[in-house]
């Protein structure tokens, strides 16, 4: 399969769990998360918020808040296909944009260096043990994490996991994966 039939084989295989299962799953997944050194040593904490099928930002953003940590969501630049991330307190100060994708109001908030950035929640559909992803497409993350010297996350379910996924020569790992099992240092990491 290619990566566009893959992406849709797992949004299909991820609108399919039931909620009960999703919030479970979810609860895991924060809960890793929140008890790693990964979250307990950052201080500004990049994420982007959650669409339909993926794994639940909103209540990161909302314990990153309860933490004192600055939470940074991005902007996408469909033009230049870059992010830019800027600083929430409240979910006020975001709308929903490109893709329908929720993202911040620049006239509302405060933009953060990539540099200021410790830890960044990497979001995708697909991995593999070496951190490598399919993401939803356009190649936003794999830009940004060019140059990004912090440490990076991906939470998913163990089902996301695969053996073989096609990669390009542009592709940059995750660091770390978050499944329900645990956190785990991918091979690259």
């Amino acid at each position: 399969m290619n990566k566009k039939e893959l992406r849709k084989d797992m949004h299909e295989k991820l609108a399919d769990f039931n909620p009960e299962k999703r919030k479970e799953i979810e609860k895991q997944l924060h809960e890793y998360l929140f008890n790693s050194k990964l979250w307990k040593n950052a201080q500004v904490v990049g994420v982007t918020i959650s669409g339909e099928t993926e794994w639940d930002t909103r209540a990161i953003i909302e314990r990153g808040w309860q933490d004192n940590k600055i939470v940074c969501v991005p902007k996408t630049k469909p033009q230049t296909k870059e992010m830019v991330f800027y600083a929430i307190d409240d979910f006020s100060q975001t709308e929903k944009g490109f893709f329908n994708l929720v993202e911040p109001l620049p006239e509302k908030a405060e933009t953060v260096n990539k540099e200021s950035i410790d830890l960044l929640i990497v979001p995708g559909l697909l991995y593999n043990k070496y951190g490598y992803r399919i993401g939803f497409g356009g190649g936003y993350y794999d830009r940004f994490l060019e140059d990004f010297h912090h440490s990076t996350v991906s939470l998913l379910h163990s089902s996301q996991l695969m053996e073989d996924i096609p990669l390009k020569p542009h592709d940059i790992p995750v660091q770390y994966l978050i499944t329900e099992k645990g956190l785990f240092e991918s091979r690259n990491g």
